[in-house]
């Protein structure tokens, strides 16, 4: 323990000293060895123990990790390492590879100025090695480069010296290429290409724990040949000591990646859009630790003793506990419970944390993972731009009633803790939705909810949800109730589309005081006499009271909304709900007696009236709608736009953008289904791709039946329609 605590001293003693200090993250494709690499650095720093390393995975925490065997968290540590007689302290966090989980590498890169880049020597540069170089350049993040899994070359592919280097070259000039093609549009960035020469470029074998550089080659007077024999004649430990992987790779990371000192300068106008002559520009540019505290949180994790513990970034000021701080998006302040440093994994509470530091606080509950938490209130930083939106929604219910309150608290926390995780508690239906990156991002979320909640839970197939709508005026329709003493008269029309939208985005709402509804809905384009008629708004539809004098229907009014309201909620085709109803009621007979015209009376009804009515007015299903980018190179091109045109969907433009071609186009949600693997394969993984919801629009006449039929059999209605429903 005593070496522990000496190590929490050094620590503590560097963070104060920010020209000493190096942020990283490393980050590659899947599989090429960041988290064995890290376990290396950890080990060599003394944090863990020699022999272990490599195989313990430290970083990767979660069972559910170690089990599939690839990083699913972010993880973050720290460790010293002495460079040319001075101590640093370097801040690393290991970030996952699978392209499900990129935006915890978009939000690491937040964290950090330096980006160790990991390649599979065998495989060479890979589609997600593209993607986290491109997440690191746009942060403003610098590059260098590790080559793993060189052992591969000499031990399976018997290259000689030759061969090795040239393609160890090869590689090289691949991950320059995309540095190169991604910098273009930079004019902050220098020259941000990696070379042997400059020490930028570092190779090895994490699984052995040796590794070599051009710096360490000069040190150690070990080349290539040497290395080849030491490794043929399976001398590996030899090899280790003589030229330990994490001794080159701390060096290099502590010569060649920005302290804070020198990178803040650059990411703060990059992340950043507040005012930049301000005094807290400043002291963010200058790392000052006196300044006002400014705390970028890049994630939120759980500790079962402390709660939520926030990570992130200190770009000023210094951050100390029992400090009360604002929390971008939020009103009021959090105060601070607790402040530490990650040792190794695990969390060191220490007095305070200076800037240039990456910290882990306790206290600050209204965090989400992308806050900006300060003790001004201020511009928040960039929301953090994450390369996929999510595309696929499930259904996921308690298997046990009793399970249902915790089921949503941990929904809630997910969402806070995954950004892009969207959660919704869905009423229509009493089933929770959650919606995320993919497959496997879902599957592990719903996993690890049963697994560290012990809720067992049931999730649905995809899901998409349709709407219905009119396409013209029904004319007048009635309604009789069952004991035939009341009748309503009522027509139906279709709202224009900006009314529409108005009142989808809420601008036009009942909660307003009457004028300014009334404006609002002038503004939009509805005729002013209508617009003093507006009885209620549900959803986007419109009720409008066009009687005249009728007796007792003041009294009545409510129940007459009530049986709107259910028919809007449940559509006549589907029992979807309808959007974009006008609603006229015309007149109404009313029975004298109270007890005549009850709800059992009225809202039967109104109800049937409003269904008739859509049918008259010809209803049609609406599906949603996705607007599709995807960025893929020149050759795959074809391929990814007709990913889209065999998926119903139109292709609306293409355009070159740096290196890359840009594929624009809309597509139906249900047909995106499956889309992520499907486009993986027809571009060999090259493409990114975002998806962004559009709307609502009608489905195409031929496959309206069908599509009602087999929603109406989901939810278990009967299989015939309204015999009036032939124009489908």
């Amino acid at each position: 323990m005593g070496r522990r605590k000496k190590i929490v001293e050094q620590c503590e003693r560097l963070m104060d000293k920010p020209e000493n200090i190096r942020n990283i993250a490393i980050a590659a494709h899947v599989d090429h060895g960041k988290t064995t690499l890290t376990d290396n650095l950890l080990a060599g720093a003394g944090m863990i123990s020699d022999d272990t390393a490599g195989q313990q995975l430290a970083m990767d925490t979660e069972e559910d990790e170690q089990e599939r065997g690839i990083t699913i968290d972010a993880a973050n540590v720290s460790m010293t390492h002495e460079y040319e007689d001075t101590d640093h302290l370097v801040n690393l966090i290991d970030t996952p590879g699978h392209v499900d989980f990129g935006g915890d590498v978009t939000r690491a890169m937040r964290a950090v100025d330096g980006a160790l880049v990991v390649v599979d020597a065998v495989e060479g540069a890979m589609p997600q090695t593209e993607t986290v170089l491109r997440q690191a350049l746009r942060e403003g993040v610098k590059p260098a480069l590790f080559i793993n899994k060189v052992d591969r070359l000499i031990s399976e592919l018997q290259e000689g010296p030759e061969e090795m280097q040239n393609r160890l070259l090869s590689v090289i000039n691949d991950v320059n290429e995309l540095i190169r093609g991604m910098t273009d549009e930079y004019d902050d960035v220098e020259d941000w290409t990696v070379s042997v020469e400059e020490g930028t470029v570092g190779f090895g074998s994490a699984l052995y724990k040796w590794g070599v550089s051009m710096p360490s080659m000069q040190r150690t007077g070990m080349d290539f040949g040497d290395i080849m024999e030491l490794e043929r004649a399976d001398k590996r430990q030899e090899l280790h000591e003589r030229t330990p992987l994490s001794d080159v790779v701390l060096d290099m990371v502590c010569e060649h990646f920005p302290n804070p000192v020198d990178a803040q300068p650059m990411r703060i106008p990059r992340i950043w859009r507040g005012d930049a002559d301000s005094e807290l520009a400043d002291t963010m540019r200058m790392v000052d630790e006196d300044g006002e505290v400014v705390l970028m949180v890049t994630d939120i994790g759980i500790d079962p003793h402390a709660g939520e513990i926030a990570a992130g970034r200190v770009f000023s000021g210094t951050l100390e506990k029992g400090q009360e701080l604002y929390v971008s998006g939020t009103a009021g302040k959090n105060r601070v419970q607790s402040v530490g440093i990650y040792m190794g994994g695990e969390r060191e509470e220490v007095e305070h944390v200076p800037a240039g530091n990456i910290a882990a606080v306790t206290g600050l509950k209204d965090a989400i993972a992308g806050s900006t938490v300060s003790s001004v209130e201020m511009t928040p930083f960039e929301s953090i731009d994450h390369i996929s939106e999510p595309v696929i929604t499930k259904s996921i219910e308690a298997k046990n009633m009793d399970d249902l309150p915790k089921l949503i608290e941990t929904l809630r926390q997910v969402s806070k803790e995954d950004p892009t995780i969207q959660i919704e508690i869905n009423e229509d239906t009493g089933e929770h939705l959650i919606s995320g990156q993919g497959e496997l991002h879902l599957e592990v979320q719903t996993q690890r909810i049963e697994r560290n909640q012990g809720i067992p839970v049931n999730t649905g197939e995809p899901i998409v949800v349709f709407r219905e709508a009119i396409q013209q005026a029904s004319g007048e329709v009635e309604g009789i109730s069952p004991n035939r003493h009341n009748r309503f008269y009522l027509e139906i029309e279709p709202l224009a589309d900006d009314i529409v939208d108005a009142l989808k985005k809420g601008d036009v709402s009942m909660d307003m005081p009457e004028l300014e509804r009334r404006e609002a809905l002038q503004e939009a384009g509805m005729d002013k006499d209508l617009s003093q008629e507006v009885e209620t708004i549900h959803r986007a539809n419109i009720l409008v009271d066009e009687t005249k004098g009728i007796q007792h229907l003041n009294e009545t009014m409510e129940l007459v909304v009530e049986g709107m309201e259910e028919a809007l909620d449940d559509g006549p085709l589907a029992a979807e709900p309808v959007e974009g109803a006008l609603i006229r009621l015309k007149d109404a007979r009313l029975h004298e007696d109270t007890i005549h015209r009850g709800p059992a009376q009225v809202i039967p009804a109104v109800r049937n009236a409003v269904h008739n009515a859509l049918v008259k007015g010809k209803v049609r299903l609406m599906e949603p709608m996705q607007d599709v980018r995807i960025d893929v190179p020149n050759e795959h091109m074809g391929a990814a736009s007709g990913e889209i045109q065999g998926r119903r969907g139109r292709v609306d433009d293409m355009y070159q953008e740096g290196d890359l071609m840009v594929v624009e186009g809309e597509a139906p949600v249900e047909e995106m289904i499956g889309f992520s693997s499907d486009i993986r394969s027809a571009t060999e993984g090259r493409a990114s791709w975002n998806t962004e919801n559009s709307g609502f629009q009608f489905m195409a006449d031929n496959l309206q039946r069908d599509q009602i039929m087999e929603i109406r059999e989901r939810k278990g209605m009967k299989l015939e329609l309204y015999e009036q429903v032939d124009y489908i």
